[in-house]
């Protein structure tokens, strides 16, 4: 259909346009698109066989949907992707506040300019991407921000009673007429507020003040919310969920792979960062597995949820950690090391809510703690298990290591070290260059070095070597002698990681 030459109620008429409520032309556009095998909710990874297909049946079936989750699970952008289900184009009255179908007018404004012009009446068409009407849920929202209320400045001008509908102002929901409406965070209105939707969603229709006014709605709701009982902020009423037809919940990614293709996707990495900063899978396994761990452990309130964007954050955060180190030392290239993993503590205490044994132990430690976990949870990928090695002493290949720091040796490896001096310090390690050849003989000079890393992190976690916070990196040093040192036993009863 030309939309261009189209700009009058009979000339719409005569192209045999046919009018379709929003639900109807979701349902016929979503249809079109599962026959076609076309890729729909384009950017959201891990849902293919949970969250997508259910709502693709609450489309089918015309309903109004609630997606139940906790936070950073892509309730929003789903519903927003929901808009490229839509008609491009949408014809309504030229004028109308609530864009009305030229078919089947509702507003007085509508009802009258037809009454007036008939078959000459100027029409316009409405693009898709301004059928989205989306709200933050906040306490102080009122009924008249969603449904309208009587505007006496343009009772005034108009010279109108009050008793003429045409002094009403409507709030964003008659507005979203013919649209997709989101309510992200429902519990959060306030229970009055969520009464007064109740009709909308049962008969289609508002009602203002004492005006006897019915206006047959056309709006898809989607609402956002986290599980009831996992706020203390409020609740979905009850008669208001029970006319919400189809809830879905959703979910966090249930693999690493997953995972790491969300923070691609969402990562802000400029064009240099990628030319000049290498990072190894390793690197990017472990971020995602911080999240993993983070989501189970006995510090962080798992109600509140970790949102994914820790791992957009914390990737970002681990390569502008690289880079600064690079732009200091006048290098023109550089890889992302383990020691780098410090510079993503920042993006991982802002993302997690901590119980109170967390509040014990402070942020940073729990972040510290977090990453420990994650690189003990990855590291029997590469290098056999240090615990049941060091129970067969005649074969141990960690030995000629822990022996090298038993005779009070120590490297400390920071992210200010230049390219050279982390080799160099690395290098020192008697035992450790040959451990990593043996297990990993094709390895390039930059993974081998961060394997080498990867060692000394990975018997630390397993209680083999002592490893201590550093100012912008890890230190490393015998477990015995660290016990008895005097450094290593100052008192902080803000944090008791190792200073040195």
């Amino acid at each position: 259909m030309d939309y261009n030459s189209i700009k009058t109620l009979g000339e719409l008429k005569a192209a045999n346009y046919t009018s379709l409520s929003v639900k109807d032309e979701l349902r016929k556009n979503l249809i079109k698109q599962l026959q076609n095998k076309e890729e729909g909710f384009e950017g959201i990874l891990g849902y293919d066989e949970t969250v997508i297909p259910e709502l693709q049946t609450a489309i089918l079936s015309r309903h109004n949907v609630l997606l139940l989750g906790l936070r950073g699970q892509a309730k929003t952008r789903i519903a927003r992707l929901m808009v490229n289900l839509l008609d491009e184009y949408i014809p309504y009255v030229t004028g109308s506040e609530i864009f009305d179908d030229p078919l089947n007018p509702i507003s007085w404004y509508a009802q009258h300019e037809i009454m007036i012009h008939a078959d000459q009446t100027p029409i316009s068409w409405q693009h898709r991407s301004e059928r989205y009407t989306e709200k933050l849920a906040t306490p102080d929202v009122t009924v008249a921000d969603l449904i309208g209320d009587v505007d006496p400045i343009k009772a005034a001008t108009l010279k109108l009673t009050y008793n003429d509908e045409r002094v009403i102002h409507f709030g964003l929901i008659p507005r979203a007429h013919r649209s997709i409406f989101v309510i992200n965070e429902l519990p959060d209105l306030q229970a009055r507020i969520q009464v007064a939707l109740f009709n909308m969603l049962q008969e289609k229709d508002i009602q203002i003040r004492g005006f006897k006014l019915r206006l047959p709605l056309d709006i898809q709701f989607v609402f956002t919310a986290n599980p009831e009982d996992y706020t203390n902020r409020g609740s979905i009423v009850t008669p208001l969920k029970d006319r919400i037809e189809s809830q879905i919940l959703t979910h966090y990614p249930k693999t690493i792979a997953i995972s790491r293709k969300i923070t691609f996707q969402e990562a802000k990495i400029t064009e240099d960062q990628k030319a000049n900063i290498e990072v190894d899978g390793l690197l990017k396994d472990l971020v995602e597995q911080v999240a993993f761990e983070a989501r189970q452990s006995e510090f962080i309130d798992q109600k509140s949820g970790v949102s994914a964007r820790l791992t957009i954050s914390a990737y970002e955060n681990l390569v502008s950690t690289a880079e600064r180190r690079m732009l200091i030392s006048k290098e023109k290239t550089t890889f992302v090391r383990l020691s780098d993993l410090v510079g993503i503590i920042p993006a991982v205490t802002g993302k997690i809510e901590l119980v109170y044994e967390g509040e014990l132990e402070g942020p940073a430690k729990v972040a510290n703690k977090l990453m420990g976990k994650a690189i003990k949870s990855l590291f029997p990928r590469y290098f056999p298990d240090p615990e049941l090695a060091r129970k067969n002493k005649k074969s141990n290949p960690y030995a000629t290591i822990t022996n090298w720091f038993a005779d009070a040796n120590v490297i400390d490896l920071s992210d200010a070290l230049s390219a050279d001096a982390y080799k160099e310090q690395l290098m020192q390690v008697e035992g450790l260059y040959d451990l990593v050849k043996k297990f990993h003989p094709k390895l390039s000079e930059n993974q081998t070095l961060l394997m080498m890393e990867l060692i000394l992190h990975g018997l630390a976690e397993y209680s083999q070597l002592s490893k201590n916070y550093i100012t912008g990196g890890f230190g490393f040093s015998d477990m015995f002698s660290s016990l008895f040192s005097e450094e290593d036993n100052l008192d902080d009863e803000d944090d008791d990681i190792n200073f040195r």
